[in-house]
């Protein structure tokens, strides 16, 4: 990756010294910076638990409740992309670190934003007394636990399915695993893992109102940003401060697409691993305006040395044919000792388990909770293949047509990032007014911001279809059901089930605001288990949310378990490219 690293911002020779884009650019690098400076200064001010945050309605306070909670947001992604990073490589290269990190990331995922938010809240206010920032801090946890689970699986997944002869390029050119890493592996997953930010971003508004509207020591803390807003006008039943709410997401999620993810997008399309069709490369006016900018170019390339000297320094200390490079055999005692530990675990946590629910809850609530997890899953299971029959389609043909892909990025992005919060009032007044079932009518809620994992990932994995590949099918004359049989299906499959399995594990998270709607003074509820644990929630049960929880992630496990892994191993293993 040295030449693409040298060529970060590459573009023909411009005089030395300051030029007029650089003059061009200075305004919005100012701006940006002060922003930034004052929302930080905002987020540390003086807090005692008790005092009353001043949130409005007015519509004019809404750039500034944007400007919070995008700064939140950005702070979790970053943190979101160090963790999937770390995640991703000890899963992918160690077998017994695998053997820990993907159930305890399927745990994770399952364990739902209130679950975080009623554990963690109190840790980080008593890590900062008497300042707000521990509350922005568990906030910002609860939006890094909506993004950092899709991440991680679709940069694993990448480095799970490597192309066979970029392994043996590796192993020819003897690099080490810190050179392997960004000069191979983070570079084929570059595409994929961009669509899986933008997503992770967007996905990150569908909890934005659990995080930022806090309850802690029966106490309420709304935070300013647009997720309390939403929540305080739910809670006002207005209609108007939730149109503004709306306009202000969709002037968000523009400006962060067209400053941050579309410039992003378009210099990764060099990482695509495929004979790239320039006039379809994707196009950003600011990355343009970037690679004319010659300060720009300095930093990118003061940016290529570091990481250029890192390569060198961490690099192989021996030649390829001596005894240390030959790769070291597990030991099988080193295994059985491993395997004995993690043995030992589960049995203490059975243990601790059945003691809990025996002195607790009771058999009989244990076996309740695990119907409602039952109508749940039945729920789960038909939105995810609904979604997939929509989805998988139009994820396609988007993926493979870079220019429309461009023009409906933000257009997705807002689609995803809509919260199904804002569609109560219509839902609760439909149901209500035609009296429906709530049973079936509040389910579609569910998969409203999940669906979108299936969408990002089939964008990703389609727009990553080997050149070569799709030369063959046009070749060879592959047409109709055939041509999705035989060539589109398997390209696919592997970025489909990583998106299964975070809309599943999502959808499972959206059953505890789809299943127990609020508007107003009206409640509606499904029998489910997201409204049991929600109404657990509201009483202060902590045993039986506790147990909710529990049962959500053993369903959860299972079901990744016995059904999206052995369809992700059925993708690596016969339809790899």
């Amino acid at each position: 990756m040295s030449k693409n690293t040298r060529e970060f911002f590459a573009r023909p020779a411009v005089e030395a010294g300051i030029n007029r884009w650089d003059w061009a650019l200075l305004p919005l690098v100012l701006a940006t910076l002060v922003l930034m400076g004052y929302g930080a200064a905002q987020m540390a001010r003086p807090f005692e638990l008790g005092d009353v945050l001043p949130l409005s309605l007015d519509p004019t306070q809404l750039p500034y409740y944007l400007l919070r909670t995008t700064l939140r947001m950005f702070i979790a992604l970053a943190a979101a992309l160090v963790f999937s990073c770390v995640f991703a490589v000890l899963a992918a290269k160690y077998r017994s670190a695998e053997r820990v990190l993907v159930p305890l990331l399927d745990i994770l995922q399952s364990i739902p934003i209130l679950g975080f938010l009623s554990i963690t809240v109190t840790g980080f206010i008593a890590l900062f007394p008497g300042n707000l920032f521990g509350v922005e801090c568990a906030a910002i946890f609860a939006i890094f636990t909506s993004q950092a689970w899709n991440m991680a699986f679709s940069l694993y997944q990448s480095l799970r399915t490597l192309p066979s002869e970029l392994q043996e390029a590796a192993r020819v050119f003897q690099l080490s695993g810190w050179q392997r890493f960004w000069r191979l592996e983070l570079p084929f997953a570059m595409p994929g893992l961009l669509w899986n930010m933008m997503m992770s971003m967007s996905g990150g508004w569908f909890f934005v109102v659990a995080s930022e509207a806090i309850t802690v020591s029966n106490q309420s803390i709304k935070l300013p940003g647009v997720g309390s807003y939403i929540a305080l006008a739910i809670e006002a039943r207005d209609l108007a401060a939730i149109a503004w709410a709306i306009v202000a997401m969709l002037i968000g999620i523009l400006l962060y697409d067209q400053l941050f993810f579309r410039p992003l997008v378009a210099w990764a399309d060099k990482f695509r691993f495929e004979e790239n069709a320039s006039e379809q490369a994707p196009r950003s006016w600011l990355l343009s305006w970037l690679r004319r900018t010659q300060g720009v170019q300095a930093l990118a390339r003061w940016a290529g040395r570091q990481l250029q000297r890192s390569l060198t320094l961490f690099r192989l200390r021996h030649d390829g044919t001596s005894a240390r490079a030959r790769p070291a055999l597990p030991s099988p005692l080193g295994r059985r000792l491993w395997d004995a530990v993690l043995a030992a675990a589960v049995v203490f946590a059975v243990w601790r388990l059945l003691s809990f629910v025996h002195a607790e809850v009771g058999w009989a609530e244990v076996g309740h909770v695990f119907l409602l997890g039952g109508y749940t899953l039945l729920r789960v299971l038909v939105l995810i293949a609904l979604a997939a029959l929509l989805w998988v389609p139009i994820g396609v043909w988007i993926g493979l047509h870079p220019r429309w892909a461009g023009r409906l990025q933000a257009v997705a992005q807002f689609l995803a990032a809509f919260p199904a919060n804002l569609l109560f009032p219509l839902v609760v007044l439909g149901i209500v007014h035609w009296k429906l079932d709530p049973d079936w009518w509040l389910s579609p809620l569910m998969v409203f911001g999940t669906q979108w994992y299936i969408l990002f990932n089939v964008i990703a994995g389609a727009s990553g279809i080997p050149g070569e590949l799709r030369f063959a099918a046009q070749n060879l004359g592959l047409k109709g059901w055939l041509k999705w049989r035989r060539y589109l299906l398997p390209a696919v499959f592997p970025s489909f089930v990583t998106g299964a399995i975070t809309a599943s594990g999502g959808s499972w998270n959206a059953s505890i605001v789809a299943e127990y709607v609020s508007w107003g003074d009206t409640t509606l509820r499904a029998q489910g288990l997201g409204s049991y644990i929600a109404e657990m929630t509201a009483r202060g049960d902590f045993p039986r949310i506790a147990l909710g929880i529990g049962v959500m992630c053993v369903f959860v496990m299972g079901l990744n378990h016995f059904v999206w892994r052995r369809l992700y191993r059925l993708g690596g293993e016969r339809m790899h490219f």
